[in-house]
């Protein structure tokens, strides 16, 4: 036990240096600049059964203090009040357009669809795109285009704060933020552009039009469950530059509805996300185990006679995610939670991969995905 705990302590002391040094090259929003508006953009939101998030989204989007904007959404064969309750909360803003979604080709993603034809009718040199949970600050375009302007970006992209009111939610949306200051090296990610080193979140993706454009659009990854990282990537393949910033002042997401909807969420998303790779999902869960919770199983060991000091490397997973937790936003009893935290996520990727090796469909808002 000795033995274990000397590793496990080494490993949670290099975890937290490491994410520490590694969150330094999160970029923050910078400051909106004097003359940011003379470029025009183009806010892109696609609402497929989005009833309950129409009226806080267009308040918030109402706010925006950006002069040279245009919003357009779109709603997606809906069959809830979602055309409806758009038209009446857009008023008589004439910054405001809604438009009807065309049938769903064969071959292509529902959201992705949905995106592609928002982009056909966008007149920017900007294209913002928002998921409909998204709430945002009202200078947030302008503090993104003078971050893009600064780090020579062609698109921005970030995760942004989850206020969270399920149990399910709470243990597992979190944790996006800390699973990219473990994985992703930020400073080579924001630095280069290669793809292999990307993450990127749909919820909030801002990208120049021209670059767009020159990599096929949405069109380029039509079929993909995880379109905003493939996105990415294929900005990078292009030779453009992407980078991951810090938005959780300037964003927040209410994700997901309930639990059920959190575990269909992830359940869809987290084995395409990693490749769909057997051995990167058997990978990840031997390392999330090792580091995560076996110093929550020596901390247990205390309560039946082991010294205390076995608490420590359960302490120092403690404060690694309490950190993360701190830079995003989050609340920090989340962080003595980890372990459970931590088991559910092992569990949802063995049920998403499951789904795979079955031959069977993920299932999204009433639509199926191979």
């Amino acid at each position: 036990m000795m033995t274990l705990w000397t590793v496990l302590l080494f490993f949670t002391v290099f975890l937290n240096l490491w994410t520490m040094l590694n969150s330094l090259s999160l970029y923050p929003l910078e400051k909106r600049q004097g003359d940011a508006s003379r470029h025009s953009v183009s806010l892109l939101v696609p609402l497929r059964n989005e009833a309950a998030n129409v009226k806080g989204l267009t308040e918030s989007l109402k706010r925006l203090t950006y002069d040279n904007l245009e919003v357009i959404l779109l709603d997606d064969h809906s069959d809830d009040d979602t055309y409806d309750l758009l038209v009446s909360c857009t008023g008589n803003d004439t910054r405001f357009r809604i438009i009807q979604g065309n049938d769903l080709p064969e071959g292509w993603n529902g959201k992705v669809h949905a995106c592609h034809q928002l982009s056909e009718q966008a007149s920017g040199d900007y294209l913002l795109f928002l998921d409909a949970d998204a709430r945002v600050a009202p200078d947030v375009i302008e503090r993104t285009m003078a971050t893009m302007e600064k780090h020579g970006a062609a698109m921005v992209s970030g995760f942004p704060r989850y206020p969270n009111f399920h149990f399910l939610s709470h243990m597992l949306v979190p944790l996006q933020h800390m699973i990219v200051l473990l994985h992703l090296p930020l400073f080579v990610a924001n630095r280069t552009t290669k793809p292999m080193f990307t993450a990127a979140c749909g919820i909030f993706l801002m990208v120049e039009k021209q670059a767009y454009q020159a990599i096929g659009g949405h069109q380029s990854v039509k079929g993909s469950l995880v379109e905003d990282v493939h996105i990415a990537r294929e900005i990078k393949k292009h030779g453009y530059r992407m980078i991951l910033v810090n938005i959780t002042g300037s964003v927040l997401s209410y994700m997901y509805d309930s639990s059920a909807e959190t575990w269909a969420g992830f359940k869809k998303n987290i084995f395409t996300g990693i490749g769909r790779s057997t051995v990167m999902a058997v990978g990840l869960s031997v390392f999330y185990t090792a580091v995560f919770l076996l110093p929550a199983f020596l901390a247990v060991t205390v309560l039946f006679g082991a010294p205390v000091y076995y608490l420590l490397p359960y302490l120092l997973t403690v404060a690694f995610k309490m950190y993360t937790d701190v830079k995003t936003g989050h609340p920090l009893w989340l962080s003595f939670c980890l372990p459970v935290a931590i088991v559910l996520l092992i569990a949802i990727l063995f049920a998403s991969m499951a789904v795979h090796k079955r031959g069977e469909s993920y299932q999204w808002k009433g639509r199926s995905y191979l």
